[in-house]
């Protein structure tokens, strides 16, 4: 179950040709795939391209009825393997996943893919997650795309433009006999915009006409000698055939006058943010028109030596806006300007960060600095109102709003796994923990502060096999996702684990889905699939892998049992990995789930239940070790009244869920009575009425015997 469901919105892939349409820039892409004749589509979920994979699931009937095959991949290598459907054929396919993580997971299909070639269009999508919303390590593809000579294309972050770039990275991919990846940015993803239409193209050959007829090219087997061809191909061939296309069909853009002592380059996902730049320097309107010669790379490689040398011509100096370390363009353009003897100078992280997103501020600040030591006079005024606030500057606002680290959501069901953990460790002592990939890497993070290192999706057992010394007095401990699990985890870490007898605890965190990535379903989700195989144990997996301790806990809120399990599996005198499978729903998609059937419910008037819990205020004694040990978002502080209570009690706020993990920890730390259950019941049945009436009367007459036994109290000692 995806967190967001498109089944309205691919009905606008039908849409004819010469209409307008308008949506999300990940739809946009689909529409251009089904334009572009694909023969096939394959990949693996993860931001910002996620939405790009459900689009292409809840269009299944679409896809099938135009002859496109459509596969979810197990992970990013399967999906880039895929491509070899175009290798010997004549077929269009894309895969997608995100990078530079989903990359750097496909490197051995893609540089195999490269070294051999395409006959067909080959175009892999990849969403740079980049920046300081990114959840990755801050690398760039662009690395990558020039050590396999891949093209990389940038569009310009508008639907037109990144509609048109599907269409020309397959082009450009046949013309060249070569893989292109086209990089999509988180902005370009989500971006909302309009275009005019083409017609619908079911491909040319499907991958049931290359079944039934195949056909075989040992010259595209990567094997030698032929992949030692294949190297001189690349620079001999394929490249000047790349370079070729793109500069006869315009691919990259100018902007602004033709002339001008000086010029900026930047690349084509950062156009719009330069734009705003320029124009908030009074160098640039609304419409993108602009009063500085601007060089647009929606190719960012390879770069087109004699267009560059075409700008150049006649500039005192150029600035190149790049994001990302290090400066392969500002490098690469250095080099053809001095290997042709231009006399034009070169600036670009120099009024730039060396690292780090470019954002709108930074944008301005640099441009700014670059204006005002090579055009000073293209700078405009900066007037002052006399009376005008201060500027609130980042390091006094560092300093003024507190830190926000990422955290699980309401009721998720792993935060009791790791108030477990964090139980056991205070009884036995601080362990070496591997952390994994997925929303359990949380964990890392305040209140629980548990995880050592992270080395890649499906590797955190793998991870602490180095730490597997028998002889030690403590084990290691090591967790990874349903989703790792299956992307790779069950051979790298469990597999591993069984060949070399490693004696560390492995917790495999299962809520039934690919839940980080947005909630689709794996191999081991409990829902049914219409078009996926899906309620394959994890546990069958495991055992036959060879794992013989094995506990499978199907409930994680029980904070005692997960607590007394993996104290078992720390002090157990059996050798051999040890395989804790804590299962409970992903609290997100179970609300999805949920949720419209109560509405339906309360709409309909029938009866529904949902539980609350809350605090006692006279009871909670402020201790606090049930935020301690859970860090819920809706569990949080008050302040009372009573002059004579200076310390916050617990308080649970209307977001609560009725996980019950709250109280679960309480318990477990302080065997804390602070905490009720409340169920809160609509459209009640006459038998709730008259339970109701009776616990009123209960109440009251309880009350009053209360209120009695006071006054005789006081009377006693007046």
């Amino acid at each position: 179950m995806a967190e967001r469901s498109f089944a309205k919105e691919v009905e606008h892939l039908k849409i004819p040709a010469g209409e307008t349409f308008r949506g999300e820039g990940i739809l946009a892409i689909t529409k251009a795939l089904l334009e572009n004749g694909v023969g096939y589509v394959a990949g693996y979920q993860g931001s910002p391209i996620s939405h790009l994979m459900d689009v292409l699931a809840d269009a299944q009937d679409i896809l099938n009825d135009m002859g496109v095959h459509f596969e979810a991949s197990a992970s990013e290598a399967t999906a880039a393997a895929t491509l070899a459907a175009s290798v010997h054929y004549p077929i269009r396919g894309a895969v997608t996943f995100k990078s530079t993580v989903g990359t750097n997971v496909a490197s051995d299909a893609l540089a195999n893919l490269a070294s051999g070639g395409v006959t067909g269009g080959a175009l892999v999508i990849v969403g740079e997650d980049y920046g300081e919303g990114s959840s990755i390590m801050q690398e760039r593809s662009h690395a990558f795309a020039m050590k396999s000579q891949i093209w990389l294309l940038d569009p310009r972050p508008n639907l037109p433009s990144m509609v048109k770039a599907v269409g020309d990275g397959f082009a450009l991919s046949e013309a060249s006999n070569s893989p292109v990846m086209l990089q999509l940015r988180i902005k370009s993803c989500h971006l909302l915009g309009e275009f005019e239409t083409k017609e619908n193209i079911p491909p040319t050959m499907t991958v049931k006409d290359a079944l039934e007829n195949p056909k075989r090219d040992l010259a595209r087997v990567v094997l030698p000698p032929a992949s030692f061809l294949h190297e001189q191909e690349k620079v001999t061939k394929r490249l000047p055939a790349a370079i070729k296309y793109i500069r006869n069909h315009n691919l990259n853009e100018n902007f602004g006058p033709e002339q001008g002592k000086i010029g900026i380059i930047c690349q084509g996902g950062l156009y719009n943010s330069v734009i705003r730049a320029l124009q908030r320097l009074g160098l640039a309107n609304m419409y993108g028109d602009c009063d500085v010669p601007l060089h647009v790379l929606n190719v960012t490689y390879p770069l087109v030596d004699d267009d560059l040398l075409a700008f150049a011509k006649g500039k005192d100096s150029i600035l190149v806006i790049e994001e990302g370390h290090p400066a392969y363009i500002e490098q690469n353009i250095r080099a053809i300007l001095h290997k042709a003897g231009a006399l034009c100078a070169v600036d670009g992280k120099g009024p730039f960060p060396e690292a780090g997103e470019l954002t709108g501020t930074v944008l301005l600040d640099g441009i700014s600095t670059y204006l005002h030591d090579a055009a000073s006079d293209l700078m405009p005024p900066v007037a002052r109102a006399p009376n005008a606030p201060p500027v609130l500057t980042m390091p006094e606002l560092t300093a003024t709003v507190p830190a926000r680290p990422p955290s699980f959501c309401i009721g998720c069901p792993e935060r009791p796994i790791f108030a477990a953990t964090k139980l056991v460790e205070e009884e036995l002592g601080p362990h070496h923990i591997a952390s994994d990939i997925g929303c359990h890497l949380f964990s890392i993070n305040a209140p629980f502060d548990i995880g050592a290192t992270t080395m890649g999706y499906g590797l955190g057992p793998a991870s602490a096999s180095a730490f597997n010394d028998k002889t030690a007095g403590r084990r290691s401990i090591s967790f990874l996702g349903d989703g790792g699990f299956w992307h790779n985890g069950l051979t790298s870490s469990i597999g591993n684990a069984v060949f070399n007898d490693n004696d560390g605890v492995i917790i495999i965190v299962d809520n039934y889905y690919s839940a980080a990535t947005g909630g689709q379903d794996i191999l081991s989700s409990r829902a049914d699939n219409a078009s996926k195989s899906t309620k394959h144990p994890i546990k069958k997996a495991v055992e036959g892998m060879g794992v013989k301790w094995v506990r499978q806990l199907d409930r994680t809120y029980d904070v005692g049992k997960m607590q007394s399990t993996l104290k078992e599996a720390l002090e157990t005198p059996e050798t051999g990995p040890k395989v804790i499978i804590a299962s409970s729903e992903c609290m997100l998609n179970k609300q999805r789930r949920e949720k419209p059937l109560l509405k339906k419910a309360v709409a309909e008037g029938k009866r529904t239940t949902r539980t609350r819990f809350g605090v006692d205020e006279d009871v909670c004694s402020g201790d606090h070790a049930c935020i301690r040990l859970s860090g819920c978002p809706s569990l949080s502080l008050k302040t009372l009244d009573d002059p004579l209570r200076d310390d916050p009690v617990a308080h649970i706020d209307q977001n609560c869920v009725g996980c019950g993990n709250c109280g679960e920890v309480a318990d477990a730390a302080v065997l804390c009575p602070s905490f009720y259950q409340a169920d809160l019941i609509q459209s009640p049945s006459r038998l709730d009425r008259l339970l109701d009436k009776w616990r009123q009367r209960l109440i009251t007459k309880l009350q009053k015997s209360r209120d009695a036994k006071r006054l005789v109290f006081s009377g006693e000692h007046s």
